[in-house]
């Protein structure tokens, strides 16, 4: 099953007069499951790859269909990123029920401990729009169990200042998931980290790939990463130069 299909995206961006070509006709899909990686140099335009899938950019051209949406469809992609009127609404709602993110830099809120910044995209999900229909004693349990599976049972109630850079990230890792959203995209997630700590957070996220059934999708220049994933698309100056399938 095809979770996310990119069709001929482009993204620009305007510098005084001119427009800067950041991503250049770019397509490919990602099926339901995957363990999948961005790949290039600095420079490259994979983070803006990665913001384009994460609907956090909009492209300049293109098509890009989520879960069977056609997420732009009928609308006039603006060259000043600003989302057109009526498709803001949408776009928040398949954010909210599809996509969970992992930032390098972790983007914890400082004042709440490990199980509030967990729970913390449900707390901010319009009620309205709650595609997961927990009670206070589902969602609860559904928190600590992911706090479980990332290894912070113990650490639950401490502030991320009381928090090793892996243990972060962990916690980072269990805020994506807790929406139950169908694809974790991840911004360079080892680059704040030791070798060690980096090892283990990818194993960390390999296992839970594989027990949720998660989507992956990783931008990255580490070769690491490159090595687990079972897709690869590889970028160099805004353009798609490969394209590897198989066993990690």
């Amino acid at each position: 099953m095809t979770i996310i299909e990119m069709h001929g995206v482009s993204k620009k961006y305007q510098m005084g007069r001119l427009f800067v070509p950041a991503v250049k006709d770019i397509s490919f899909s990602i099926e339901k499951g995957e363990f999948a990686a961005i790949s290039g140099p600095s420079g490259s335009g994979k983070s803006t790859l990665l913001n384009l899938m994460g609907l956090i950019d909009l492209p300049s051209a293109g098509r890009i269909v989520l879960d069977g949406i056609d997420v732009y469809k009928d609308c006039t992609l603006p060259d000043d990123n600003k989302v057109p009127r009526g498709l803001d609404r949408r776009i928040t709602e398949l954010r909210s029920s599809h996509l969970g993110f992992i930032f390098q830099n972790f983007n914890l809120i400082p004042v709440l401990n490990v199980y509030e910044n967990v729970d913390l995209p449900l707390n901010l999900m319009d009620k309205k729009d709650n595609h997961l229909n927990m009670n206070r004693a589902e969602r609860a349990e559904w928190i600590r169990f992911l706090i479980e599976k990332v290894g912070l049972t113990a650490w639950s109630k401490h502030k991320p200042a009381e928090l090793s850079g892996g243990q972060r990230q962990r916690v980072a890792i269990a805020r994506a998931l807790v929406t139950k959203a169908p694809v974790i995209l991840a911004d360079e997630p080892t680059a704040n980290l030791d070798s060690k700590t980096g090892e283990q957070i990818l194993e960390l996220m390999q296992q839970l790939n594989k027990e949720l059934d998660t989507t992956f999708i990783f931008s990255t220049h580490d070769s690491r990463i490159v090595k687990m994933c079972n897709h690869v698309i590889y970028i160099l100056d805004g353009e798609k130069v490969d394209e590897r399938h198989g066993d990690a």
